[in-house]
């Protein structure tokens, strides 16, 4: 739980939002290795906001940071296979995912992706929003309690939100559940505990040399994995006595692979569902709350957002099809997700020798994909650090979206569960701001830093205050 910063920080320009600052042009190797642990955004030099490309050599293996949009289609649409995941990110990933989707390659994630798709196909969608609305209901009525001027650090409560989502849609059950509340206390202990660069990270280790994780990011690890085993085990149980909810979990575990007949194993349920966590949770709260905090900047559009929220929300009866009538609301995560990507970069190693801009790239070589540096490209995209959610109906916006817009990559690796992330994030989004006016901390405003995902420094701190009566959760169309 972060704590409300003692000191002011530099606030916002007054037509920017909160950037990090970026390196001097070179250093050490262990210099860099330094600052890259600290946060991997202000450990990248400033040139990577125009280039097309830049290389960076370590004594152990080289990278590619690509922010041509053909190099991006390329790697992640034209020749996904050539490129796949790179096993330096599986290293620090390793305790907690085990051989989930997120970082396997091969026969093995397509077997996966075949099994896992299925369940977050478009049409399914109407089929878990009534567990999104039940979620932001009961985090309206929470919040409550705190709208009352005071700060409140909000990145706290969209990963309680957003946690709650997971807990709901996957095994129909809310957060307040013991199970559920452990599993999310634990896991924020995880985070704390795991670095994303460790040794095997590194070091061109064989594959039988041990990895060295502290004995805190094993201990959350094996206990996360045990109470997601614990749930998943009552799942079956369910299924077999067919009383299962229709929920996504019971989807995953009764889809067999199409080409084997085969279902997930246990073990193997146990490691998607850590990655449906990790990903759908973390992702879906950092969106959420840079949105948030992006309205409290900009009350203006905090307003737009709160008339078409008010308008669209029929407190007598709640449909899915609600969701098409929040265009601004979805403008406004959309454009969020451009400045702050969840996850701001995409690591995939080259199968075989390659030529990228005349330039060769080595068999091995890792090739970095960064929405965060093509999100603002100064060669791609107008006012490339400015909130401007209506963008995407200029013409430069819709050349963007197109060429350059991935915040959950592209291609066949895509997140399978983008249109899922999208509702969910329009949803909360305009029941929070329907049911709260939110106004920034003077002198707290956040610095964006990053790790496996784009978090506030300190925190995002907002104060809330109510601006209508709540929503009620019986109102929903089930």
């Amino acid at each position: 739980m972060a704590t409300e910063p003692a000191c002011p920080m530099k606030a916002p320009t007054p037509d920017l939002p909160p950037k990090p600052g970026s390196r001097q042009e070179k250093v050490s190797f262990l210099g860099y290795l330094k600052l890259f642990r600290r946060d991997i955004l202000s450990a990248q030099p400033a040139r990577l906001y125009h280039a097309w490309m830049a290389e960076f050599r370590t004594p152990f293996f080289r990278s590619y940071l690509c922010n041509d949009p053909q190099l991006v289609d390329l790697v992640l649409k034209r020749r996904p296979m050539d490129f796949p995941k790179s096993d330096r990110i599986r290293e620090g990933l390793k305790p907690l995912l085990r051989e989930s989707v997120f970082i396997t390659n091969g026969a093995t994630w397509e077997r996966q992706r075949r099994i896992i798709d299925p369940a977050f196909e478009s049409g399914r969608l109407r089929e878990v929003f009534p567990a999104m609305w039940d979620a932001s209901v009961a985090a309206c009525a929470r919040l409550q309690a705190v709208a009352d001027g005071r700060p409140v650090e909000i990145e706290a409560e969209t990963s309680h939100l957003a946690a709650d989502v997971i807990f709901r849609t996957l095994f129909s059950i809310p957060i307040e559940n013991e199970a559920a509340a452990a599993v999310f206390k634990t896991f924020r202990a995880h985070e704390s505990a795991r670095p994303l660069v460790n040794i095997g990270a590194l070091l061109p280790l064989p594959a039988w040399f041990p990895r060295f994780h502290s004995r805190r990011t094993k201990a959350t690890a094996q206990t996360i994995r045990g109470l997601i085993e614990q749930l998943t085990t009552a799942r079956a149980a369910q299924i077999a006595a067919g009383t299962a909810p229709d929920g996504l979990a019971t989807k995953i575990m009764t889809t067999a692979d199409p080409e084997t007949g085969q279902v997930f194993s246990k073990a193997e349920m146990v490691d998607q569902v850590a990655i449906f966590f990790l990903a759908g949770h973390e992702t879906s709260a950092s969106a959420l709350g840079w949105a948030l905090y992006l309205l409290a900047l900009y009350p203006d559009w905090q307003d737009k957002v709160a008339d078409e929220a008010l308008e669209a929300f029929d407190p007598e009866k709640i449909y899915f099809s609600t969701l098409s009538k929040l265009p601004v609301t979805r403008a406004v995560f959309r454009e969020t997700m451009r400045l702050y990507p969840p996850v701001p970069m995409f690591v995939r190693e080259a199968r075989c020798p390659e030529t990228f801009r005349d330039r060769e790239l080595p068999k091995g070589a890792q090739v970095i994909i960064s929405p965060w540096h093509l999100h603002r490209h100064e060669r791609i995209w107008d006012d490339p650090d400015a909130f401007q959610p209506d963008r995407f109906d200029t013409p430069n916006g819709r050349a963007g979206l197109r060429s350059a817009y991935i915040p959950f990559s592209a291609g066949a690796r895509v997140c399978p569960g983008s249109a899922f992330a999208m509702a969910e994030g329009t949803l909360l989004l305009a029941m929070l701001v329907r049911a709260f006016k939110l106004e920034r901390v003077v002198g707290a405003d956040p610095v964006p830093a990053a790790h496996l995902t784009v978090r506030a420094k300190d925190g995002i701190w907002l104060r809330l205050t109510p601006r209508n009566p709540p929503l009620e959760q019986d109102k929903v169309e089930r």
